[in-house]
């Protein structure tokens, strides 16, 4: 091993440790960005059909049943 080897795995060793630590910013970036999401997934799951009762003027949504009569039933509001 001479001089010049010893230099050039220095340097590619600092370059990687560089890029390791990039990673690692970038994952906690994302990692904070995904808690977020979640939280405001939830408060949208619970506020939904808060909203919706209002807009409808009702808790249920209706759906048509057998000829032509309204059929009043629940409709789970999942996200997908």
């Amino acid at each position: 091993m001479t001089g010049d080897d010893s230099v050039t795995s220095n340097k590619a060793v600092r370059e990687m440790e560089a890029r390791v630590r990039e990673l690692e910013r970038q994952l906690g970036r994302k990692t904070l960005e995904v808690e977020i999401l979640k939280e405001a997934l939830e408060k949208s799951r619970t506020k939904k059909p808060t909203l919706l009762a209002r807009a409808c003027g009702t808790s249920n949504r209706a759906v048509p049943g057998e000829g032509g009569s309204t059929d009043v039933r629940r409709i789970p509001l999942e996200l997908t």
